[in-house]
């Protein structure tokens, strides 16, 4: 008997229209509006004073000027902004991925009214101006005794961001199958043990697209920080970038130098973490 051989169907490629190309020119375009700026404040951070103010600013400096990082290291402070940024970064990052995805999972496997009702609660959260908020935030952390301690900032940063992660991680939600944690009781798992070691894992790429734009906002929030963290000893990143601009005198290479160095931490978390931040909203985009 003579054995067929499977053939693989062949799979047509899109042709490349003028269309396409036009799209791409304007992309391409597009993007130099964005790389552009950040372009201009990596190279003037490695530029002198003259060259600041005498050169062009897409023209790269004669030598590397390596003294602006670290006068920029002793302007910040940087060992304590650093250390008090990323702890309050860290911990309310934490927090919010474990409240909003035990709080989406609640929601979405309920059925009663309740559960609907707190979801369309913290839709109406996202609504509402977050700048609205901050007169009613502060008068409340003043009265509890919040204010200029390390965990009134961490509080107000996850109670003024869980609206928007209980909203993604539902929506991500709805795409895990109910079969598998129907499968994980039979078993004889508990509702603990079925959550963190089933559904958890599966909401990794919300959780990273949760972290990520959770991250990017409080390590560079201002308004919240000066509001909790007025204290020297509390002061973040952000608060001591802005202690290097004055209306006497600014030493622009000195912040250019600095700008860089804040941004580092948020842009080795987004690379790390890429892929599954755009599996995560590609879903979310798709099922929400």
């Amino acid at each position: 008997m003579a054995v067929e051989r499977l053939k693989t169907p062949r799979v047509k490629k899109g042709k490349y229209t003028f269309g396409t190309f036009i799209m791409q020119i304007i992309v391409f375009i597009a993007s130099l509006f964005f790389i552009a700026p950040l372009f201009i404040i990596l190279n003037y951070s490695f530029k002198t004073r003259r060259e600041l103010f005498l050169s062009n600013p897409l023209a790269l400096p004669e030598n590397p000027n390596w003294d602006n990082y670290s006068h920029a290291f002793d302007r910040l402070d940087l060992t304590s902004t650093f250390t008090n940024t990323f702890f309050y970064t860290a911990l309310s990052v934490t927090i919010l991925a474990l409240v909003c995805g035990a709080a989406a999972w609640a929601i979405v496997r309920s059925k009663g009214r309740f559960y609907k009702i707190a979801y369309y609660y913290f839709i109406v959260g996202i609504l509402i101006p977050a700048q609205a908020l901050f007169l009613p935030i502060f008068i409340i952390g003043f009265r509890l005794g919040l204010v200029n301690t390390r965990f009134g900032v961490i509080f107000m940063y996850v109670a003024t961001n869980i609206s928007f992660g209980i909203f993604l991680m539902t929506s991500f939600m709805t795409t895990v199958p109910i079969e598998i944690e129907e499968a994980a009781r039979i078993d004889g798992c508990s509702v603990y043990r079925t959550y963190f070691s089933i559904v958890l894992p599966l909401l990794k790429p919300a959780i990273a697209a949760l972290v990520i734009m959770q991250s990017f906002q409080i390590w560079n929030d201002y308004l919240m920080a000066s509001l909790f963290a007025s204290n020297h000893r509390l002061r973040t990143m952000t608060l001591a970038l802005q202690g290097l601009f004055s209306q006497q005198t600014t030493d622009y290479t000195t912040a250019f130098a600095a700008i860089v160095m804040s941004v580092l931490p948020i842009i080795v978390l987004f690379v790390a973490l890429q892929k599954y931040f755009v599996k995560g909203m590609a879903v979310g985009a798709v099922k929400g």
